[in-house]
């Protein structure tokens, strides 16, 4: 059961072009050739931007729309012919009876629809989604009097894409429909008169290309700003961007500067501080909400012909089939998941958990409704549509069967405790926005959350190839992984950075850069040291690295091998190790315990450990030293060996042995009080963890 393919194939032929000026789509209807005039008159000649002019043409009649237009500017107006390429400084027009979409920077005919698929014929949304995909920020979209609501999907997918929209003003349009439309779905940066329009443009990409929106050249102040204001997210929102692919993230942040008319990064950084609601709109602008139901129908299949039947074959007496839709945002793709396992288990009485999580509280908040558009329909079978919605106020609501399979919640997979013994995993389009270490780490996840047979499917353009020791590839023709069963090395780490270190921006900016190679920063801090023996440790105690000769502290234990640091520390280092270490995590700073007795070769010696936290890497790690001290003859050890001590001497020794006993009991209390604090701190935090998740099981 398919869903209809008008010009999907020369849709998915779009390729992603290099050039580097703007492109405006300007859509419209009934109505439109007043709008267009009006707006053409405007646009000034050197404006260094291309104009693409879609409209709903009769399809019997030859369009005389370029020589009327032609009359109201000196910008060259040229009907498209096939494979016309787009140049800077032109406006060019669809012709009657076809669809156009984007590829590389060319412009691409293909024949309108026959009639009586008239529903499907929305030439603007079309060739807005292709310009979306094709030039991703540099893509303008511009609604303008129209009836119906073609171009509001189109618009969101250059919103998606990190582009900007427009849409004319009900009061000026001839037809308001169109631009009504998309303005109530939230999809429009900006609400001007025809006239107003061009302008506006100018000082939005003014902005953007003043700002580096290519990457290039960035000022290292402006560079530092930019992080401010990922700081202050993090801060404000719980996500951390940092890790993000940089230049979407740049780019998302100029488009809401261009918006705002914030010329300066500094001065929109002021302005995201004071302003609460700004802060919403660019967390979710990041988040970059891109689904639809049923996206890339091929692939719906390919589950249903290879992974659905495996699942129902590895469940042992009828257990349930569960399944993670990891950032789901709107629901779409559960809901998907959920109709086509429904269809394949038919009249068997598997019990199916479908688990859909995001980031997005809004997005969940949709899902959880399960209200669509028509529009947001547009890729469901009339069959399925029929069968597994339910019309309500002139939408669409999913069936409360399909309803009570999916279980929706607010969760960062990259940061939160992730779901366990899962069948099947779903994660498409989310690791394309994330750098290699974050992939790396969702990955991981992953591969802890699957059962030993479980699945992964990721979108067209991820892969798991930065680990390949867990997945293995299931399907040649599609993204579809099979979890290998080898072990898992995820780790959660659930610290965040604190407030405390959200610096407002310097005159002088620091220039340290962040560091994914701990071995390096170690080598150098060891080095500084005069290379006393030590190890690193991640935030789980397990040593990641050895440097220099800790025979003498360390040791593994028998039974199975360890790398714990503290299963290896010999003759009790392992409490006066885990108390630095909780220090130096504490206070972020270094920390270091001296005279700590400890026999080595017969002989009594003084030992110092030092805890050093390693600056600017991506996970905590930390840097274990051991400096050897000078021996303290003990007679009881060093078995016949002679001594002529005097009576002061033993005397001296025993009171400087006492004040040493003293101080470390001091410590000691030190420890246990700072210990137990953290321990109660931890407990409440527990608790009101708990209290909130039966808050939530009762929802």
């Amino acid at each position: 059961m398919k869903a209809p393919k008008v010009n999907q194939e020369i849709a998915e032929s779009a390729i992603e072009s290099n050039n580097l000026f703007p492109v405006v789509g300007i859509g419209a209807s009934a109505g439109g050739l007043d709008a267009f005039k009006r707006l053409l008159k405007a646009i000034p000649e050197d404006s260094g931007m291309a104009y693409v002019l879609v409209q709903h043409l009769d399809p019997t009649h030859e369009s005389m729309l370029p020589e009327l237009l032609q009359k109201v500017t000196n910008i060259p107006v040229l009907e498209i012919a096939d494979d016309i390429k787009v140049e800077a400084n032109h406006i060019y027009v669809i012709p009657s009876n076809k669809m156009m979409v984007a590829t590389d920077g060319v412009l691409v005919l293909s024949p309108r629809p026959p009639k009586n698929k008239a529903e499907r014929n929305l030439p603007i949304d079309l060739f807005f989604t292709s310009l979306a995909e094709v030039h991703q920020a540099h893509a303008i979209g511009v609604v303008l009097s129209g009836t119906a609501s073609d171009g509001t999907l189109g618009l969101k997918a250059i919103k998606d894409h990190g582009g900007i929209t427009f849409a004319q003003d009900e009061a000026s349009a001839a037809y308001e429909s169109m631009p009504h439309n998309a303005a109530q779905a939230g999809v429009v940066d900006f609400i001007l008169p025809p006239e107003e329009i061009p302008q506006k443009l100018l000082e939005v990409t003014g902005i953007i290309k003043g700002n580096g929106s290519e990457g290039r050249d960035i000022p290292q102040q402006d560079a530092d700003v930019f992080k401010q204001i990922l700081s202050l997210l993090r801060i404000r929102k719980g996500t951390d961007f940092t890790y993000y692919k940089q230049p979407t993230i740049r780019r998302r942040i100029l488009r809401r500067m261009a918006i705002n008319k914030s010329e300066e990064p500094a001065a929109y950084l002021k302005y995201l501080r004071e302003n609460k609601s700004e802060q919403e709109i660019l967390y979710q602008d990041f988040l970059i909400p891109v689904t639809s139901f049923f996206r890339d129908q091929q692939t719906f299949d390919n589950l249903c012909d290879t992974v659905f039947p495996a699942l129902v074959k590895n469940k042992i007496n009828n257990g349930p089939i569960r399944v993670w839709v990891a950032g789901c945002s709107t629901g779409e793709e559960a809901y998907s998941i959920a109709i086509c396992l429904t269809e394949f288990l038919g009249d068997n009485h598997h019990q199916v958990q479908i688990f859909a999580t995001d980031v997005s509280e809004p997005a969940i908040v949709k899902a959880r409704y399960g209200v669509y558009s028509k529009n947001e329909l547009n890729t469901v079978t009339p069959q399925r549509l029929s069968e597994f919605f339910t019309k309500t106020n002139g939408s669409f609501q999913v069936n409360k069967k399909i309803r009570d399979m999916c279980v929706f919640a607010h969760h960062d997979f990259l940061k939160d405790p992730p779901f366990g013994k899962m069948d099947f995993i779903s994660c498409r389009n989310v690791l394309i926005y994330m750098e290699s270490y974050l992939q790396k780490k969702a990955l991981t996840t992953f591969h802890y959350s699957l059962n030993t047979k479980g699945f992964l499917l990721l979108g067209k353009s991820e892969t798991t190839s930065g680990v390949p020791d867990l997945f293995t590839v299931a399907e040649k023709n599609d993204k579809l992984f099979s979890r290998k069963d080898v072990p898992g090395r995820f780790m959660h780490v659930a610290s965040q950075r604190s407030e405390q270190n959200y610096r407002q921006p310097s005159v002088n900016p620091s220039n340290e850069t962040l560091q994914t190679d701990f071995q390096k920063t170690a080598d150098d801090i060891i080095l500084r040291k005069y290379a006393p023996a030590g190890v690193v440790v991640n935030e789980a105690m397990d040593i990641v690295l050895f440097r220099g000769n800790a025979g003498n502290y360390l040791e593994q234990s028998p039974g199975k091998p360890s790398h714990n640091l503290l299963q290896m520390a010999k003759n009790g280092l392992a409490f006066e190790l885990r108390n630095i270490l909780h220090k130096a995590k504490k206070d972020k700073a270094a920390v270091i315990k001296e005279n700590i007795p400890m026999e080595l070769n017969g002989s009594l010696r003084n030992i110092s450990i030092e805890a050093i936290p390693l600056p600017n890497i991506v996970e905590p790690h930390y840097l274990i030293l051991f400096h050897d001290g000078n021996a303290i003859d003990n007679g009881q050890l060093a078995i016949g060996k002679k001594k002529t001590t005097t009576s002061k001497a033993k005397k001296d020794e025993k009171d400087l042995r006492i004040a040493q006993l003293e101080n470390e009991l001091s410590l000691a209390r030190e420890d246990m009080c700072s210990i137990t604090e953290d321990q109660e701190a931890a407990n409440e935090e527990l608790q009101s963890a708990n209290e909130e998740l039966l808050s939530s099981s009762e929802e």
